[in-house]
């Protein structure tokens, strides 16, 4: 009897902790857990943008365009594939607000072997989804410099560090890439390390110090290893065997991009200087004034004081400008000439090609280049003509005419020509009366005369 009561306690005992609230939720939340599948990210299409040069506008029209494209068009991954010793400010940061709004995870490849990401490749590497290197490149040295700024010689480090603008500039270069390194989760110590210190690291000790998450020797070596990683609120990696679109720079965007360069910046604004400077001390040589004032222009444009739009709005208008003036002043051409390439420049910078965006064909810039310049030589021609027509109307026009001697010339006298009577003086000897003479100049109201 008493066993049974000890059985039926037991029953009672464990009937209870079933049905406890505390143990239902505890198996409630072990099953869910069990059956929450893992989030997957497959990637089946990928974008791959390979860039290689300075960071300038030119470069982040071009990378902006690829990551628009990767969006408009649904790709899974973009590759941007960078090798740069870095760039302008202005030109990283347009890159960077457009890899952290795109909708498409951003990867980026320090590639091919022998590549580095410097200077502005840093922050573009720190603000992406995912970092790759290939074997032999490096990655750092994001100081940032201050163009046109001269490096102290001899023994002014010290007053050099504690130059307002230079540590403004540095501060806010610090600032900016703690904020995207901590959002990506990635060596923050480092990434300021590189921009304080200048501080640059090969790809091994960047993947050892978790400033890149793969070390791959090619493409499909980079999508076996990022096979299985985490992405951030994308969940896990998925990746075989995907489909890779390659885009590459136009040909428009290739010669922005040698235009951009800031050596090139530079030398088309001394270049313009000398132009200008030139026209004005010797008035009238036109050529270095038209390429002065479209080196202006594009310097200005190199620096990004300008934007592309102003810039070809300018020089569309310059060359406009160019044609009006050709009427007016004797250029054999040049103005025509610096004309034609102050539109073709201008309507390169102006008319972008973006995904769905303005363009213009080339073959109507040219028709209307071909008709602008028919008519600027056709009314200089005009021009020219009548300049140099001879005089048909006022005293001047007596010169080469025929008149009559009305008496000897001996030689001076008077001489009927056009109808009227002239004081004439005869430059070939006495001229007998009535005979035959010909205007040679006028002087006042005197002529010289000589015989027919």
């Amino acid at each position: 009897m008493s066993k049974k009561i000890a059985v039926s306690a037991s029953l009672m005992l464990a009937l209870s902790v079933l049905l406890s609230p505390a143990y239902s939720a505890k198996q409630a939340a072990g099953k869910g857990a069990a059956k929450a599948p893992d989030k997957v990210y497959e990637i089946n299409t990928v974008l791959a943008a390979p860039y290689s040069g300075v960071i300038t506008p030119a470069a982040a029209e071009f990378l902006d365009n690829a990551i628009d494209k990767a969006n408009a068009e649904k790709f899974d991954l973009i590759v941007i594939q960078l090798d740069t010793p870095g760039g302008l400010d202005s030109s990283m940061r347009e890159i960077i607000k457009k890899i952290l709004a795109s909708r498409v995870p951003v990867a980026l490849y320090v590639y091919p072997q022998g590549a580095r990401a410097a200077s502005a490749g840093v922050f573009i590497a720190m603000a992406s989804g995912i970092v790759a290197m290939s074997p032999g490149t490096n990655i750092g040295a994001a100081h940032p410099v201050m163009l046109g700024s001269m490096p102290s010689i001899g023994g002014d480090k010290e007053n050099k560090e504690k130059d307002p603008m230079e540590a403004k500039v540095l501060n806010d270069a610090s600032a900016y890439i703690r904020s995207i390194t901590q959002q990506k989760k990635r060596n923050v110590e480092w990434a300021i390390k590189a921009v304080t210190k200048s501080d640059s690291i090969s790809a091994e000790e960047a993947l050892k110090d978790g400033v890149a998450d793969v070390v791959a020797a090619s493409m499909p070596d980079f999508f076996a290893k990022i096979n299985g990683r985490e992405l951030a609120e994308l969940g896990r990696i998925k990746v075989g065997n995907p489909r890779v679109e390659t885009v590459s720079q136009t040909r428009r965007q290739r010669f922005l991009a040698a235009v951009t360069d800031p050596n090139i910046a530079m030398i088309l604004m001394s270049l313009g200087a000398a132009g200008l400077f030139i026209e004005l001390y010797n008035p009238g040589l036109v050529l270095p004034g038209v390429v002065g004032t479209m080196a202006m222009v594009l310097g200005f444009y190199a620096f990004q004081t300008l934007s592309a739009n102003f810039a070809g709005v300018l020089l569309i208008l310059l060359g406009f400008v160019f044609f009006i003036v050709e009427i007016k002043v004797l250029s054999y051409g040049l103005l025509t000439l610096g004309g034609v390439v102050s539109i073709i420049l201008g309507s390169l910078m102006l008319f972008n090609q973006p995904m769905g965006g303005l363009s213009v064909s080339m073959h109507i810039l040219s028709s209307t280049l071909i008709t602008l310049v028919a008519v600027t030589a056709m009314l200089a021609w005009i021009v020219i003509k009548a300049q140099l027509r001879g005089v048909v109307t006022g005293i001047e026009s007596l010169a080469g005419k025929k008149g009559r001697a009305k008496g000897a010339l001996t030689p001076r006298g008077t001489v009927l020509v056009e109808g009227e009577l002239w004081e004439a003086e005869s430059v070939s000897g006495d001229i007998p009366d009535a005979a035959e003479v010909k205007v040679v100049s006028v002087h006042g109201f005197k002529i010289k005369v000589r015989g027919a």
